[in-house]
């Protein structure tokens, strides 16, 4: 798609994700226009617009770039001047619940929907930021984003999908985060932060799909021991007076597989799990 003939695109929320791929289109060559009621930076090239309504005269495509909490505001603030085909994007890192009721708002409406989920981090990245959509508008919009430099992948026609798929991958990306924290915390207690953090790094970058495999498959073997060894760590966590939530719930996943043993999808990760 060339400039000459891309639609003009409305950008809810200009904060740092949103402003980052506002910029890239602007680069682009299309026309963007943004709205924010925050009194953020405005990016060169983009007009921005003190109403909501008026950033959407002549819009083919919205992205709502906000919070999940502003989600739904961001939709209905001008949702009675949005016609089909306009194309309305949701980017918002939601519950595929909420990415269904949008769509269902749009749907209603005969406005081609997208649930988007970006898959990386935006600031280094803007519109080249691998996503993942889904909904009814998915097609278009990725045949759009891509000719502009984007990375979006349809998978789906039903919302929530795209959602649903981040945030499953969201427990280890989120979760990795607190336990780094929690093991750092603790080697800073114990005096050990250079060496643990680079035996980290050491182990972290070396990790494969064999690795991983390991870890899991592990479990089935090795549950009671590993089970062990985590309560022996919260022990030290509580001689130094630490917080032990990420431990906890190490242990509580262990003795379950202790007690239950491994679920069934899980009892063999090499057959087609990883």
């Amino acid at each position: 798609m060339t400039p000459e003939t891309s639609p003009t695109v409305t950008v809810f929320g200009l904060g740092e994700a949103g402003s980052a791929i506002a910029a890239d289109m602007v680069a682009a060559g299309v026309e963007v226009r943004g709205f924010d009621p925050a009194p953020v930076p405005t990016p060169a090239g983009v007009s921005r617009v003190d109403d909501p309504e008026d950033a959407l005269q002549g819009a083919g495509l919205v992205l709502a770039v906000t919070a999940a909490g502003d989600a739904r505001t961001a939709m209905e603030q001008a949702w009675d001047k949005i016609r089909p085909p306009t194309i309305y994007a949701d980017l918002a890192t939601a519950s595929p619940v909420l990415k269904e009721e949008l769509g269902g708002v749009a749907a209603a409406k005969g406005v081609p929907f997208v649930d988007v989920a970006l898959m990386a981090p935006v600031p280094g990245r803007g519109l080249a930021t691998p996503a993942l959509a889904c909904g009814p508008g998915s097609p278009p919009y990725a045949e759009m984003i891509n000719g502009w430099g984007g990375r979006v992948e349809v998978i789906g026609e039903r919302p929530g999908l795209a959602a649903s798929r981040k945030l499953t991958r969201s427990i280890v990306t989120k979760g990795l985060t607190a336990l780094l924290m929690e093991s750092m915390e603790l080697a800073a207690a114990r005096g050990d932060e250079d060496w643990v953090w680079h035996h980290l790094v050491a182990e972290l970058t070396s990790i494969d799909e064999a690795f991983l495999l390991r870890l899991v498959g592990g479990n089935a073997k090795h549950s009671r021991r590993r089970l062990e060894e985590m309560m022996a760590v919260r022990e030290l966590l509580d001689s130094e007076a630490l917080p032990s939530s990420m431990t906890e719930g190490v242990i509580a996943m262990l003795r379950r597989v202790t007690e239950e043993g491994m679920p069934e999808h899980l009892a063999h990760p090499g057959d087609g799990l990883l």
